[in-house]
């Protein structure tokens, strides 16, 4: 995007003003911002005022081995004993912690903290006599049943470090997580329901325990397993127990230990452009403040009414710190959804939303793209009135599906929090706030109160309004990543070392006349066409305000010509599917490119137009961009283990084939 278009956004933007009634009531003011900016580490030891601490700290912030950062010094606490205990002892022990709803229609439950108490005081036992100790790691791989909360906040209970690992991961990536943090136990169930059919799970554990076992002899000690589905599996008797057998039996009274506040909590694997994938460490206090201040500030949470819903898997940060930590710190109702937004029809989201009276709701742009590709008619047949906000995660939702999002799901009147953070930061960074923010589709507006974030050009200067660069985050925060397990060296290259004493996120940013942020997505996918440095993200929103285009996904292919040049795949409407497809989809892809012209400019038309039955996503709906690339520069396609279909790439690369032959 040119200079001249950046300083014309905040012109040409629509803004949505908050509504009357959040302005009145919000737990977060404007003069939030000065009071951070007045005394920032001030401003984090008062929001620190909203957990229990069982020693306080004595420091809020000691950096003086940066990038090692340690928060809320000589403090200790127990995380467990915040998300539930506390509430218990508070007389809140009957409030409903989580409306479980599983994907067959009729399975539910309904989840005090008193029955959330019990249970993770007797997965703490459990665990316990199975030998685990606090600074051991359990890795868990479940489905999302109430079960794999419980394990989570059982394992901080006992301070023994969790890594989760989404239940859709290969054997070699459950093998890899384990070997490199070095997990004695694995929890697990039998197999969870994904589009109305049960799906096994304790197969892949097998074979990734003999992956293991294979490297590293003995270091699973144990398997503890969920019967979930009542599928037949096989059963080691010698490592393999049943949940039922062990957890049901034991005591549902345990004594949490407090630790310090810089005990690791849990391991978090993300994947790297390239080599091992990186495990991401975050520990108690810091963590937890972190994700409670801005789970009440963005969502603007009341614990007495709420009922609160984010779709994300617990496999993924977002699960982590805003469907367990953060919500159950706040004391809040919630809802957890086992299954697919289409099973067994393509509105049960809205059914439960409608059913459950969820008044805030918060998902990822990939979803919203998708219900828009379904068609407005199906949230239409739902009564959503009870929504009061809603939320978006995951990557830049473009202004086109935020603004189906706010008509056709908040009814044009919920605010939007389009917010932007990532595993490293543990907390969300950049969003508005709803009671303060005047929304911009397509924007995330500005840092929370508490957090410093800048975009840099090259030289590691400041960009003016008008300009965009590198997103930087200039000042330490409390939920930031403290290292990369067993690697600090890595950890300090991949992201203290392009600007010295600032974290570097990896993403591109651009500044508006108001100094509002817009992500321009990973630096990866900024492209330089023929000296211009134009945003896939730019893009891919251009071709989705086209009325026929429900999604897009757009790289930056290498070109003799150009330098880069961007290759666009691009999933039709339900409603637009056939539409100029008769001579193999060059009307409609003329006219797509053509859109692309008219929104940006000449320069950013795509070189080449797929149009694809779907996109290369991962189970948390990234689209895996990289992939493309492959694709679109000829390559042998990397390693697809976590799409959620890897056969996508197979229809992918054939379509391409055909469309160079057609060329």
């Amino acid at each position: 995007m040119t200079e001249d278009a950046i300083s014309n956004l905040a012109n040409e933007t629509r803004h949505f003003d908050p509504p009357a009634d959040f302005v009145a009531k919000a737990n977060v003011t404007a003069t939030a911002y000065d009071d951070a900016k007045a005394d920032r580490l001030g401003y984090w030891a008062k929001e620190a005022e909203r957990i229990s601490w069982a020693t306080p700290f004595t420091e809020v912030l000691d950096w003086t081995n940066a990038p090692f950062a340690k928060w809320f010094v000589g403090g200790t606490l127990n995380a467990s004993y915040n998300c539930v205990d506390r509430h218990v002892e508070a007389g809140n022990g009957d409030k409903v912690a989580s409306h479980w709803v599983g994907e067959p229609a009729d399975d539910t439950r309904t989840i005090t903290y008193s029955d959330l108490k019990d249970e993770v005081c007797r997965a703490a036992n459990a665990i316990e006599e199975l030998g685990i100790e606090k600074g051991d790691r359990v890795a868990i791989y479940l489905p999302m049943i109430p079960e794999a909360v419980v394990a989570m906040l059982a394992c901080a209970r006992l301070g023994a470090p969790h890594t989760v690992v989404f239940g859709g991961f290969s054997a070699d990536a459950l093998a890899s997580r384990v070997i490199d943090c070095g997990a004695k136990l694995i929890i697990t169930a039998d197999g969870g329901y994904r589009r109305g059919a049960p799906s096994a799970l304790k197969p892949t554990v097998d074979e990734a325990v003999a992956k293991v076992e294979a490297q590293q002899s003995g270091l699973v000690e144990n398997v503890l397993v969920v019967k979930r589905t009542g599928q037949d599996v096989a059963f080691n008797d010698d490592i393999d127990i049943w949940w039922h057998d062990l957890v049901d039996e034991s005591s549902p009274d345990h004594t949490p230990e407090a630790f310090d506040a810089e005990h690791p909590l849990y391991v978090m694997y993300t994947s790297g452009t390239t080599g091992q994938p990186k495990g991401i460490l975050h520990t108690t206090g810091g963590y937890l403040v972190g994700v409670a201040s801005t789970h009440s500030a963005v969502f603007d949470v009341k614990a007495e009414t709420d009922v609160y819903w984010c779709t994300a898997d617990i496999g993924w940060v977002t699960g982590h710190s805003y469907s367990v930590y953060g919500p159950l710190t706040n004391g809040v109702t919630q809802v957890m959804y086992e299954g697919t937004p289409d099973s067994p029809h393509k509105g049960r989201w809205w059914e439960i939303i409608q059913d459950l009276k969820v008044t805030k709701f918060y998902t990822a742009p990939t979803a919203i793209r998708t219900f828009m590709k379904w068609g407005d008619e199906i949230p239409a047949k739902f009564d959503l009135s009870s929504l009061l906000l809603l939320g978006s995660v995951g990557e830049s939702i473009n202004p086109e599906a935020y603004m189906w999002y706010r008509e056709h799901i908040g009814g044009d009147n919920c605010p939007i929090v389009d917010t932007w953070w990532q595993t490293e930061t543990g907390q969300i960074m950049i969003s508005p706030l709803p009671g303060v923010t005047s929304g911009k589709p397509g924007s995330a507006m500005k840092a929370l109160p508490g957090i410093s974030a800048d975009v840099l050009d090259d030289a590691g200067e400041s960009v003016p309004n008008g300009s965009g660069g590198y997103l930087v985050l200039t000042e330490p925060w409390p939920a930031m990543l403290r290292t990369i397990w067993g690697d600090d060296e890595r950890f300090k290259k991949t992201y203290w070392s392009r600007f010295p004493g600032m974290y570097f996120a990896g993403d591109g940013a651009k500044k508006d006349n108001d100094g509002d942020i817009w992500l321009m997505g990973r630096v990866d996918d900024v492209m330089n066409v023929s000296g211009h440095r134009l945003s896939t993200t730019e893009i891919e929103s251009a071709l989705v305000s086209h009325p026929k285009v429900a999604e897009a996904a757009v790289v930056g292919a290498n070109d003799e010509m150009t330098g880069q040049a961007p290759v666009a795949f691009v999933i039709l409407r339900d409603s637009a599917t056939g539409d100029g497809q008769g001579d193999g989809g060059a009307a409609v892809i003329k006219e797509l490119r053509d859109h692309v012209a008219k929104e940006i400019g000449a320069i950013a038309k795509p070189k080449l137009i797929m149009i694809v039955p779907e996109l290369p996503k991962t189970r948390s709906g990234k689209i895996m961009r990289r992939l493309l690339r492959d694709v679109a520069e000829n390559r042998a396609v990397g390693d697809a283990t976590t799409l959620a279909d890897s056969s996508v790439m197979d229809l992918i690369s054939a379509g391409m084939n055909t469309t160079k032959d057609e060329e």
